[in-house]
């Protein structure tokens, strides 16, 4: 727990709450009390795949995006009025081929874009700083600043080689997960139809041992349910679920069924509710193709005329009148979030929203809009204790048990000779 050293009066944060840069208010205004109540909390975020939009040409961190809309969710101005203190950072590669050619690739782009993360908080000292221990975040947010921890989110670039692993916790990254949406060379995914290996390959047993000999926290999102139920069993720490959902709420294959859920809380483990697959949702390949049509003029913001942006804003801000069932809403992430709440409790329930990676539903637009959540938590019943845990204390439990298990396997120093 901590309190922000940036001054504000309570009228002042309440504003800051509700109104972003030009954004439209927000639909349920939080009151000051609550405001208050979330300012005090350490927040992070365990799935920012923000580093994404670090690669586009003349996109700004420190700038706020409010014309982007759902493409553009994370950035300074908008995670200070959101009280978001950090969280993990995502070095993301998509799935390729199994070929030495495609690991090869993917390598490089991962490495890429850890570089880009480390050019980020290089670039911006004053506003952000590298963290690996549990302990860096309240230091981090006390000075100020904004935490940046690392994961990896689909292990598919390590190719066969598990030594690259140690690599990336040389870069710092503190959270791994095997797969993503299709099987690869570690583990089968839940989105997979056709499973290869029942749960873990071989090697991907090997790279659990090795995940948690460095104190890596094992992350089971995107993995299919006998993958989560081996990585459950086999895991020497507590394992998360990084960006994920109840399929007692909403029926879909990266959703866990609520005797999973128990099983994951009954190790220590930790569910952190996702804002995607949270409700039935329509697409079609008129709405992706304009998406994908938006993104690549978005991309080019930075040569567009005034009159250029207002026109591809107004656009950007009309996808839901025009499909208005493409994505979800606020309370469709509260349900998932309170279902689980109830059904394991406070000490293994989080937040990773998939920011900028396809997260944000109607109502929770963007990393300002985090206070909303606290709000409703308290409405519900639960203490400022149990939403510091939420916030933080789970996950940070969760990397202080990684790296107390790496301490304790750690090969001794050889004890130096007489003199």
């Amino acid at each position: 727990m901590h309190q922000r050293l940036i001054s504000r009066s309570w009228p002042a944060v309440l504003a800051s709450v509700i109104v972003i840069a030009g954004a439209p208010a927000l639909a349920q205004p939080v009151s000051a009390r609550d405001a208050a109540l979330h300012a005090r909390l350490l927040t992070l975020d365990t799935h920012l795949d923000t580093p994404a939009n670090l690669e586009r040409g003349g996109w700004d961190i420190m700038r706020a995006h409010p014309e982007e809309g759902p493409f553009s969710q994370v950035d300074v101005p908008r995670m200070r009025s959101g009280g978001l203190d950090g969280g993990f950072w995502v070095i993301f590669t998509p799935q390729g081929a199994l070929t030495p050619a495609g690991y090869a690739a993917s390598r490089d782009t991962a490495l890429g874009r850890a570089v880009k993360i480390r050019e980020m908080v290089a670039g911006n000292k004053a506003t952000f700083e590298l963290a690996s221990r549990a302990e860096d975040a309240a230091r981090i947010a006390a000075a100020g600043r904004i935490s940046v921890y690392q994961s990896i989110e689909n292990s598919y670039p390590l190719g066969e080689d598990i030594s690259l692993l140690k690599t990336f916790y040389g870069l710092g990254v503190r959270m791994a997960s095997p797969v993503h949406t299709l099987n690869n060379q570690f583990a089968d995914s839940a989105t997979d139809p056709v499973k290869r290996w029942n749960g873990l390959s071989p090697l991907g047993q090997r790279w659990l041992e090795e995940t948690n000999r460095l104190g890596i926290i094992v992350d089971g999102s995107h993995a299919s349910d006998d993958t989560i139920d081996q990585l459950i069993a086999l895991s020497k720490t507590p394992i998360i679920l990084s960006h994920h959902g109840a399929k007692t709420v909403f029926d879909h294959p990266r959703n866990l069924d609520d005797a999973r859920l128990k099983k994951l809380a009954a190790t220590g483990g930790v569910v952190q509710i996702n804002s995607l697959y949270v409700a039935a949702t329509s697409s079609t390949p008129e709405l992706r193709a304009r998406q994908g049509a938006l993104r690549a003029q978005l991309a080019k913001w930075s040569q567009l005329k005034p009159a250029e942006r207002a026109a591809l804003s107004k656009e950007v801000a009309g996808l839901d009148a025009a499909y208005p069932n493409w994505r979800g809403t606020f309370e469709d992430v509260m349900a998932n979030m309170l279902h689980v709440l109830k059904l394991v409790g406070p000490d293994h329930v989080g937040l990773g929203a998939d920011w900028d990676g396809g997260g944000g539903v109607k109502g929770m637009e963007s990393v300002a809009d985090l206070p909303k959540v606290t709000a409703r938590l308290r409405a519900a019943g639960y203490s400022e204790a149990d939403l510091q845990k939420i916030w933080s204390g789970n996950v940070l439990r969760l990397l202080a048990q990684a790296d107390a298990w790496r301490q304790s396997v750690a090969t001794p120093t050889a004890a130096a000779p007489p003199n």
